[in-house]
């Protein structure tokens, strides 16, 4: 891990300040080891830092409520319900734009680059591997 990270999560608290050897190095514990490991994991995730603050104050304890944690919990749970009915619809647009691969261009459906691009028209394209093939018609 860089060591500029380490210490911006020093600043930010998420770490405590750490021993220093006589010649002022620092020394990481296996707490500080632990807490690294789950900021990276909350981060993959999906949580912000400052999330994982919360999450982090949680488990050192927390509230003597758990409303906090349900709240951060069901936010959580509506953003990756988002993201997931996303990467379904990318995925279904994929699976049909690979059905249609074999077709003449004209006939393709690239639903992908519709959802990306609503003015995209694949009848206006004529380019498919760097030749022009309106010259080639006309030839």
């Amino acid at each position: 891990m860089n060591t500029q990270t380490l210490r911006y999560y020093e600043r930010r608290g998420l770490l405590p300040d750490p021993g220093r050897t006589g010649a002022g190095y620092r020394i990481y514990g296996p707490d500080a080891v632990r807490i690294v490991r789950f900021v990276k994991r909350a981060q993959e995730l999906g949580f912000t830092l400052t999330q994982i603050e919360t999450l982090l104050d949680l488990a050192d304890g927390g509230p003597d409520s758990c409303e906090a944690t349900r709240h951060l919990a069901t936010e959580k749970i509506t953003e990756l319900d988002g993201k997931i009915a996303s990467l379904r619809a990318m995925r279904a647009s994929l699976a049909r734009l690979a059905d249609t691969c074999t077709r003449p261009r004209g006939d393709r459906d690239c639903p992908l680059l519709h959802n990306l691009d609503p003015t995209y028209d694949n009848t206006l394209d004529n380019r498919v591997d760097g030749t022009d093939h309106d010259e080639d018609a006309r030839s």
